[in-house]
């Protein structure tokens, strides 16, 4: 089980992403964009570089559903590994069969 300030921290900037979402975009077609002069790169690169570091969607941690456990998580169920292999287990994942070889 994961720490609750981890899963808060994630959760904020979860909410951080969301809020400047559209203005990074808006800042990174500017400075993708050919058409744009060396010196509008140049202030969206600067205005990018001042936003808040937790704004960047990278910053974001996948984390188990049930746990909050942030390794091992596989992204198709949302579950970390032992969550996953219990629910197999019980049968509630269908097509998931434990492997033996």
């Amino acid at each position: 089980m994961a720490k609750k300030s981890m899963i808060a921290r994630d959760a904020k900037r979860a909410k951080a992403v969301a809020k400047f979402a559209s203005k990074r975009a808006e800042l990174k077609a500017i400075i993708a964009s050919p058409s744009s002069s060396e010196e509008q790169v140049w202030e969206a690169q600067i205005k990018l570089q001042k936003m808040p570091r937790d704004a960047s969607a990278t910053r974001i941690q996948r984390r188990c559903r049930i746990t909050g456990r942030p390794h091992a998580v596989y992204r198709k169920f949302g579950l970390c590994r032992n969550k996953l292999r219990e629910a197999a287990m019980r049968g509630d994942v269908p097509g998931l069969v434990k492997a033996s070889w």
